[in-house]
């Protein structure tokens, strides 16, 4: 069996007690060694008391709570800079709803051996999404193709949120200069790792609908998403 015991994987949360109820424990047993670190956005379903309960269960699981909700970007950040203060080499980001799926994380992480970040890639060979409607479908390509053109790279899913990055990666970045939030955050950190000299990595996976929780979409969201590339092109 594979050591990830200087693995950890960050899942940012909204209201999510009901997926970490089964993915916590499928995380673990799949791989005993790694570590889990939850970004909990003061959710009022039970998600703190649940996480404290099992953590004698499991050793290796993390909780930060923030005191509101801050948006997705802002999440990753402070989990970020958590995992940077402690002695992880790799870090998976990843959603608890299960449209990631966490079978798929030692493929990302064995992939680290070969680059600096690991994009878990709805579109490349062998990459694919399940039960979304063709609205969703050209939603999301169009949106990818928008990104690539302006910004001049070749990264095919610069919108997913299921990656892995090595350690050294993150810290060339200026986490504190990042000010947008969802997809955009996640093309603005793609687009300055790329920036920064990181060798990028895409693999292939598949991306289902969300199962329970909140979706973190929103129309401020979209006009961000939409008004980003330019401005990190200009």
């Amino acid at each position: 069996m594979t050591d990830y015991s200087q693995s950890i994987v960050l899942i940012p949360t909204l209201n999510e007690v009901g997926n970490l109820q089964n993915l916590i424990p499928a995380i673990f047993k799949s791989m005993p060694d790694i570590s889990v670190l939850v970004v909990d956005d003061n959710s009022n379903d039970g998600t703190e008391g649940y996480l404290n309960s099992i953590k004698t269960q499991y050793p290796n699981l993390f909780l930060l709570t923030r005191q509101k909700n801050l948006g997705y970007g802002n999440a990753c950040i402070d989990g970020f800079k958590w995992v940077l203060g402690h002695d992880f080499k790799c870090v998976v980001t990843m959603d608890a709803d299960f449209s990631h799926d966490y079978k798929a994380i030692p493929s990302l992480l064995d992939n680290l051996v070969d680059g600096d970040v690991v994009i878990g890639s709805r579109y490349v060979s062998g990459g694919k999404i399940e039960n979304w409607k063709l609205h969703r479908r050209i939603l999301s390509k169009v949106a990818n193709f928008y990104v690539r053109l302006i910004l001049q790279t070749n990264i095919s899913d610069f919108t997913t949120g299921f990656n892995a990055y090595r350690k050294e990666a993150i810290q060339k970045i200026n986490l504190n200069g990042i000010k947008s939030d969802g997809y955009a955050f996640l093309v603005e950190f793609k687009y300055k790792l790329s920036k920064s000299g990181a060798k990028i990595v895409e693999f292939p996976i598949t991306f289902s609908e969300r199962r329970e929780g909140q979706s973190k979409m929103s129309g401020k969201i979209i006009w961000e998403s939409i008004k980003l590339p330019w401005r990190l092109r200009f």
